[in-house]
């Protein structure tokens, strides 16, 4: 029978036993949803997308480990393999929003619409999100050797503030883009083609819903592991698993497959039309 073990020296690793039923439950939510992510991508040929279906592999590995670590509380394999899992995978999925925003600019023709310029703006927000999967990915590699876990949790800090400055950053920058956009409507944004509205949304949805994550987790690893979210289980999956589980969803159900190629968007339409 599965039960709370010491690692080393009378030191838990878990504050409580993992829930065996919730890890399953999400780790099906992301196969499901990641398989999904990837027959989309198969059939749009949508790459600005890949690291969002990345990402759902990254949660996908993460709650499995959850699920082996039910009955390896005292084994330190499970407990890494999730905790850098799935503390990475959001960021992946962060980086498919900011590539998309400026493929929405280009689609529109609002180049000269733009905080920043379009040649540094998929630039800017990319190498943020790399410089935030780096500190995190180094952090929560040192958490896991349990070479310096207090460094590491601050870092970890540090690689969640980046991405919540970054996400702050972008939002105004697409805000600013739709005011403007709306204000001076340009021809590739009235010709119909494109739904840049809604695409637009769909990038605000899955921003709050990273940024909540994120700001959950800086909460999280700020408090300690005396702290109340790791002490009760069930914020972890509120908080985060339930909200990234709803950013896959929405991406596709929003997919923002148009913006690979607008002339491929309507060849596929007028395909289906004719089936």
């Amino acid at each position: 029978m599965a039960k709370l073990e010491p690692y080393k020296g009378g030191y838990y690793l878990w504050q409580y036993l993992p829930s065996l039923a919730a890890a399953a439950i999400f780790t099906i939510a992301f196969i499901a949803a990641t398989g999904m992510h990837f027959v989309r991508l198969s059939q749009w040929r949508a790459r600005f997308c890949l690291p969002f279906a990345i990402g759902g592999i990254f949660e996908i590995i993460g709650y499995a480990a959850r699920a082996w670590a039910h009955f390896s509380t005292g084994s330190i394999m499970p407990y890494s393999i999730q905790s850098v899992f799935i503390l990475l995978g959001p960021v992946l999925f962060a980086a498919s929003v900011y590539m998309t925003l400026g493929r929405i600019i280009r689609s529109t023709g609002g180049e000269h619409l733009s905080m920043l310029l379009i040649r540094w703006l998929t630039k800017t927000f990319v190498l943020g999100d790399v410089v935030s999967f780096l500190v995190q990915g180094g952090a929560a590699g040192m958490m896991a050797s349990g070479s310096n876990a207090t460094l590491g949790k601050d870092m970890v800090v540090v690689g969640l503030l980046i991405q919540i400055i970054m996400f702050g950053f972008f939002m105004v920058t697409a805000v600013m883009f739709q005011i403007r956009l709306q204000g001076r409507p340009t021809p590739g944004a009235v010709d119909g083609r494109i739904d840049w509205r809604e695409h637009l949304y769909l990038l605000y949805g899955v921003s709050l819903f990273i940024m909540v994550r994120s700001l959950f987790r800086v909460v999280e690893y700020v408090l300690g592991n005396t702290g109340y979210p790791l002490t009760h289980e069930w914020t972890l999956y509120i908080f985060d698993a339930v909200l990234m589980v709803l950013a896959m969803v929405a991406w596709l159900v929003w997919y923002p497959a148009k913006l690979a190629r607008p002339d491929m968007g309507l060849e596929m339409l007028s395909r289906e039309e004719r089936d």
